[in-house]
């Protein structure tokens, strides 16, 4: 029996044999006798869904695409198997072989499904994939929540739902298009698992997650694998496990790309042989600062990230592990719970490659290693200052964390508004095109006319085929960027299996890819203040009128508090916004007889 309740019974003893008439009961002997132990609410898993599956299909409507990566490496190559036209990137030549067509099968059959019952339009298809993604990912989420109370108790659950609800990082990440996200969805349902003693779904998720989602992501299962076999000593369970999730996996994965690529491919093999076997793969791309993921981690997390990182050393100086280890004897003890976080930053924090869905794996874990450390604050506070340890250390320390919580949402919504209001532009400009395309006061050519959108400088915020009308095509005008564009897949068939000319795996220019000025009939372009001669503002030329305007944040030349975070009247009068325009040809009714001259081979 807990000391409290104890406590409770004997001097409810010590009452019982006093006579009503001659008892003389202190004020302390009247909270005890009065004093009845109380479990801490928590919203039930049925109330978090909800709330979690209304903050990602909010994500899944407002959230921008905010990395070239997910466009040209997922939802172009998925547009090429649903329609048959698409960008392909250098990683999907079968000379290198080290994306997975079967990881894009998982999202295009559902895709596929919906567009052939209900014959809608790519748009359409394009929203309806990331509301799929909103759902499983409140799904994963909700799974998670529901094993955090159980192991950790309501107080650290509660805590993680709010971080997890309005945090800016899941905002982004929750319903993004990248194998980095697919690996933050079932490495939070192993950790789940991981906690409430379920091996078997552990195991299985973390091989689902390395194999068919992220390889790398399989850093967080080492310290899932340690607690089976060394703590548990469970070998037999694990290894009977390990070996029927490979085999489940492995089998249908190793048949979908080889048929794709026309050769024998293990792709996630090939991703680790070229990430950190070759010579010039890690540093080839996105090469940042050590200080690149905690700006990353502050802006998208804020007080919890920094509250993450300085869990483990706060609980040890407040000697606060045991709290939570006494729980149950079979659940795993803090330290090792926390473990897969600080092995992952360990890993990914000195590597010169970083870029913000390195880190969408550990979400989940930054927000729980958060919440343990606002729950370790209250209960040292306690300790500290409170006289009588009678009550729940909450009922005397619940201002630490409502105060932590309202700064918390604050700057997590006022990061989301931001984001949304500052880099809208992009998606909400090729939306347009759908309407112009049908609008023949505006756009006179006929539907079965190939149209050409040109992009220079703004090629990478192109937010994928899904947004083109139907014979409308993007085409690359050169530009400052010196590095490899994609190109389109081949229209001959089996074209996954041919080795398209002009790619590499060094990142090297490759001039093929433009075209001339001349062949375009509309150009999505941005009114920056320098200007270069591959980068003008098209805009001010005659040739081109501007038939779309929407305001788009200048980073550079903003306050950079500002442009983090918006504040109302202060962010719109300190940060400078520039036009992001469609531009259509004035001559557009004279280009139909000149249009096969320029339209590219």
């Amino acid at each position: 029996m807990p000391p409290r309740n104890r406590q409770h019974a004997k001097f409810k003893r010590e009452v019982k044999d006093v006579k009503p008439e001659h008892m003389e009961v202190s004020s302390d002997m009247k909270l005890i006798a009065d004093w009845k132990p109380h479990k801490p609410w928590a919203p039930s898993p049925y109330t978090a869904f909800k709330v979690l599956l209304s903050a990602r299909l909010c994500a899944a409507v407002w959230s921008n695409i905010s990395d070239c990566d997910e466009v040209f490496n997922y939802w172009e190559p998925m547009h090429y198997l649903l329609y048959g036209e698409g960008f392909q990137t250098w990683e999907y030549s079968p000379l290198y072989a080290i994306r997975s067509y079967a990881y894009l099968w998982v999202h295009a059959l559902p895709s596929y499904l919906y567009s052939t019952m209900l014959q809608s339009n790519k748009v359409l298809v394009f929203y309806f994939l990331r509301c799929l993604l909103a759902f499983f990912s409140a799904l994963c989420e909700v799974y998670f929540y529901k094993s955090i109370c159980y192991h950790f108790g309501p107080c650290i659950g509660r805590l993680v739902l709010l971080f997890f609800t309005v945090g800016s990082g899941l905002f982004i990440s929750s319903t993004a298009f990248l194998p980095s996200t697919f690996s933050m969805y079932l490495s939070s349902v192993a950790f789940a698992a991981w906690f409430i003693q379920k091996y078997e779904i552990a195991i299985l998720s973390t091989a689902v997650s390395a194999m068919i989602g992220w390889p790398f992501s399989v850093l967080l299962g080492l310290p899932i694998a340690f607690d089976i076999i060394v703590l548990k000593r469970k070998f037999v369970l694990f290894v009977k496990s390990a070996l029927a999730s490979l085999s489940l996996i492995i089998i249908p994965l190793v048949f979908i790309d080889s048929k794709h690529f026309g050769k024998l491919v293990l792709a996630p093999l090939n991703i680790v042989l070229y990430n950190v076997f070759s010579s010039h793969g890690p540093n080839l791309y996105g090469t940042e600062p050590f200080s690149y993921y905690f700006l990353n981690g502050i802006l998208n997390f804020n007080l919890v990230f920094i509250c993450s990182i300085a869990a483990l050393p706060i609980m040890a100086f407040l000697h606060h592990f045991e709290k939570y280890n006494k729980k149950s004897t079979k659940s795993p003890p803090l330290i090792l719970c926390l473990a897969p976080m600080y092995l992952w930053m360990f890993v990914f924090f000195t590597l010169s490659h970083k870029e913000e869905r390195f880190l969408f794996p550990i979400y989940p874990m930054i927000c729980l290693a958060g919440a343990c450390t606002v729950d370790t604050i209250q209960a040292s506070y306690h300790r500290v200052f409170s006289k009588l340890n009678l009550r729940d250390f909450l009922d005397h320390t619940k201002w630490i964390s409502i105060a932590f919580c309202i700064v918390y949402v604050i700057l997590s919504l006022s990061r989301t508004t931001l984001l949304y209001k500052g880099y809208r532009a992009p998606i909400e400009t090729y939306m347009e095109l759908g309407r112009i395309s049908t609008d023949q006061d505006i756009h006179p050519l006929p539907p079965e006319y190939p149209v050409n959108v040109c992009v220079g400088k703004e090629w990478y915020r192109f937010p994928s085929s899904f947004f083109l009308p139907l014979n409308w095509n993007l085409r690359f005008l050169q530009s400052e960027f010196r590095g490899q564009l994609p190109k389109q897949f081949s229209n001959l068939p089996n074209a996954t299996m041919i080795i398209p000319e002009d790619m590499n795996d060094k990142n090297l220019e490759e001039k093929s890819r433009y075209v001339d000025l001349k062949a375009c009939d509309y150009i999505v372009d941005s009114n920056y203040p320098d200007t270069s001669l591959l980068e003008p503002n098209y805009s001010q030329n005659s040739d081109w009128t501007v038939i779309s305007t929407i305001p788009f944040l200048n980073a550079q030349r903003s306050h950079r508090l500002l442009r983090a975070f918006y504040v109302p009247y202060f962010t719109d009068y300190y940060c400078e916004y520039v036009d992001y325009n469609l531009l259509q040809r004035v001559t557009i009714k004279n280009r139909i007889r000149k249009k096969k001259r320029y339209a590219p081979r």
